[in-house]
């Protein structure tokens, strides 16, 4: 770091000594060296640098942007601590991991956090024992260190928007006394939505490098669990639905369909049924925004696709692990891909939300609203969409990328000696079709391509190498994207 600053200084000295010398040097020498000079400046100036200040130049305001939000339906006091400690506290032990789709027991909780921390992937169950359950949420509140903030993806991305005064919130959830207290001011909640009693969830955190008996996680991530029954049937959906006709807001921005994975399938077909209706419902010049979270069955996920929800949302925000078990329920390209293997490739990617667009999406033909979606992963974002429906979308996913870059390092801006590049600096647009090939260019770090009608949006993601806080990242990050988006009226 100090050579780097070293040469910076001695080229400033230079350039300095060079104007001083102007008037003796023709004036073609003196434009020459000082290019030359200048361009050693801007090499002189790390990776992280040059991209955080083209981010800052590219990301502008849209030219309509929302004034009033309403957000619904997740929402819970989040209780942040971490997995190996609370695991400790409870007194198991290491062992193998073993992923399991609902949690039954304390032997469940440990196999399942140990499966996705050795696999470094965030994950989130429902714990099906209310008892221990309660027990095991005690202990972690209790535990010296464990905090309590905001929680649920609907809430975490209400709470983000609301940090701009200029823009209205709605949230309607099963808001309790702790997280009404915990809310921004500028979240308004209806009545309806308020209960006497807090749901909360258990973030489970662990860093890069952390071990665990054998296991040694390969980045920083989280394991959620909960036993949470408003949101798991989705209590205050048609409260929100009805809410939105006195509010009028210009963006809908809906989440918690993940969270019926915990109810029987029968309870959780009929209720996805009604979730559809109600949808239906809000007027279909308001554009709504679906946020997706982990899902572990691969029916409920086809459901969620092809039962009219997709075609009813204008847009949607995932990750790598979503979008992966997204193209396996419904068997797309790359389906046979068992999991990722360290930052998902580009092209495969590429691929896939391509082809969510062109199946689900948008066309003359075919009676969808869905025309964007946000994907987010650790290392870069990519902004989807179906061209003539977003504007601003260069702006919006570096907004996102710069949001990532601080509030996992829990800093105002991006502090450049904090973070660290992880993308690939060259990689190919697509593994199936004939593909693009890419070389990043830092001073120009949101690339675009084209796929039949449809517009990438590409940028990097500054790591942080010791994250504060993990949880809530990418609801920060679909929020920041989608404030700095800009809809076309059609």
């Amino acid at each position: 770091m100090w050579q780097r600053s070293v040469c910076v200084g001695l080229l400033a000295l230079a350039l300095g000594y060079l104007c001083l010398l102007g008037p003796e040097l023709p004036h073609s020498a003196l434009r020459q060296l000082s290019a030359s000079l200048l361009g050693g400046l801007r090499r002189a100036r790390s990776l992280e640098g040059r991209m955080v200040a083209a981010w800052q130049a590219a990301i502008v305001r849209p030219a309509r942007g929302w004034a009033r939000v309403a957000v619904g339906v997740n929402a819970c006091v989040d209780v942040v601590l971490s997995g190996v400690k609370l695991l400790e506290a409870l007194g198991l032990e290491p062992g193998d991991g073993k992923n399991h789709v609902v949690l039954n027991s304390r032997q469940d909780l440990k196999e399942a956090f140990t499966h996705f921390m050795e696999k470094g992937a965030a994950a989130e169950r429902f714990f099906s024992d209310a008892e221990s359950f309660h027990h095991i949420a005690q202990t972690a509140s209790e535990y010296p260190g464990a905090q309590l903030y905001v929680g649920g993806n609907a809430a975490l991305i209400g709470q983000k928007l609301a940090t701009n005064p200029d823009l209205k919130i709605l949230l309607c959830g099963p808001v309790g006394p702790k997280l009404h207290e915990l809310l921004d001011d500028n979240v308004v909640v209806p009545p309806e939505s308020m209960q006497e009693r807090d749901e909360f969830h258990l973030i489970l955190e662990y860093q890069a490098g952390e071990e665990w008996g054998q296991v040694r996680a390969p980045n920083a991530n989280r394991f959620i669990f909960s036993h949470d029954l408003s949101n798991g049937a989705l209590n205050m959906l048609e409260a929100f639905v009805s809410s939105l006709e006195e509010f009028q807001p210009d963006l809908v921005v809906l989440s918690g369909l993940h969270m019926m994975e915990g109810q029987s399938k029968e309870m959780r077909q009929r209720r996805l049924l009604e979730a559809v209706a109600s949808i239906s419902d809000i007027p279909t010049d308001i554009p709504i925004h679906l946020e997706l979270a982990s899902m572990t069955d691969q029916d409920f996920m086809s459901n969620i696709m092809h039962q009219q929800v997709f075609p009813l949302v204008n847009s949607i925000g995932l990750n790598e692990q979503e979008l992966l078990f997204l193209t396996q329920s419904a068997s797309g390209p790359h389906a046979s891909l068992a999991s990722w293997s360290g930052v998902p490739d580009v092209g495969v990617v590429s691929d896939i939300l391509f082809w969510v667009l062109k199946e689900h999406g948008k066309t003359a033909e075919r009676a969808s609203d869905l025309t964007r979606i946000h994907f987010h992963t650790l290392a870069y974002h990519i902004l989807v969409t179906v061209d003539g429906y977003w504007g601003n979308q260069v702006a919006a996913v570096a907004a996102g990328a710069r949001a990532a870059g601080t509030q996992a390092c829990a800093t105002e801006t991006i502090d450049t000696s904090k973070v660290f590049l992880k993308a690939p600096l060259e990689f190919v647009t697509s593994q199936i079709e004939t593909p693009s090939k890419i070389s990043l260019n830092p001073d120009e770090p949101v690339v675009h391509w084209h796929r039949e009608g449809i517009s990438f949006h590409f940028t990097p993601v500054l790591v942080c190498k010791d994250p504060v806080r993990t949880v809530g990242l990418g609801d920060a990050i679909s929020a920041e994207g989608l404030l700095y988006s800009e809809v076309y009226p059609q």
